[in-house]
């Protein structure tokens, strides 16, 4: 695996809760707890059990393997962004400075891209990077999984050039699902490669819809069963992982508040996290 990519994108904006956000913001409503949770969950070892206490110790593993990040870290690791006016899915949006309840010279983020480390056996030098933001150009949560390139390029000498790494991406939300994305032969007498996908979503294969993610939380509440609930520690944990990034952006030591479009993929500087790399973000 080259490196792991953590989208949470939401095509709304603020929807009127313009002060409880201007005190939150993107990093502290989405990393600290979805986002982060997503990557636990991808990350960890299979439990002992299918059990909630032996769920939540591999999740916790997670956690505490995340290489630290100080203070000074946070400007090369972390990218700040707050949309102005653009167009969503064709409807007009204003900038979130504009919205009720906000205040006018707001340094509030509603994006966050972030890239960790995980000092883990299976995942050291596997760079996983997390991004969300509102007024985003599609709703979309996902997991994606980027291989490693091919060491050469295996049909030079007939004329194909370098393809495309392999992705397999795991859809959360909506139309649920698994995606992997591969190289096939173009039909023919002449050798190229085009990158295809095999597409699986659980609502065109089993025809009935997913329960909606409270119902699954509200059951498990009622029947006691807390495997989906974080546990003391995490939240702990994932607070200290965070902590950094939060003391830095007031201070102004983690890089200035970017702007970007309502309806684009977020502030060129979260490209060039990537780019830094020699990676690039999922097009979604």
């Amino acid at each position: 695996i080259d490196s792991v990519q953590i989208t949470v994108a939401e095509t709304v904006g603020v929807e009127g809760r313009g002060e409880f956000y201007d005190q939150t913001g993107a990093l502290r409503d989405i990393v600290q707890n979805h986002a982060l949770q997503l990557m636990t969950m991808f990350a960890m070892e299979p439990p002992v059990e299918f059990m909630a206490s032996d769920l939540r110790d591999e999740k916790l593993k997670v956690l505490r393997a995340v290489k630290p990040m100080t203070v000074a870290d946070v400007a090369d690791n972390a990218v700040r962004g707050q949309y102005v006016s653009g167009w969503v899915e064709g409807h007009k949006v204003h900038a979130y400075r504009d919205e009720p309840e906000v205040d006018p010279e707001s340094e509030t983020e509603t994006f966050v891209a972030l890239k960790l480390s995980i000092d883990s056996w299976r995942w050291a030098g596997v760079p996983f990077y997390l991004r969300t933001g509102k007024a985003m150009p599609t709703r979309v949560t996902e997991i994606a999984v980027q291989f490693r390139r091919a060491p050469l390029a295996l049909f030079a000498r007939a004329g194909a050039p370098q393809f495309d790494p392999n992705i397999l991406a795991v859809r959360i939300q909506p139309d649920e699902g698994i995606l992997l994305r591969f190289g096939a032969k173009v039909p023919g007498q002449g050798l190229q490669i085009r990158s295809v996908n095999m597409d699986f979503r659980y609502g065109s294969s089993f025809a009935v819809d997913s329960p909606d993610a409270y119902e699954t939380l509200l059951l498990d509440a009622m029947i006691g069963d807390p495997s989906l609930f974080t546990r003391g520690d995490e939240v702990e944990r994932a607070w200290e992982i965070l902590d950094p990034v939060l003391r830095a952006w007031p201070e102004g030591r983690g890089g200035p508040l970017h702007f970007y479009g309502a309806g684009t993929w977020g502030p060129p500087a979260a490209d060039e996290l990537l780019e830094r790399d020699q990676r690039a973000w999922r097009r979604l």
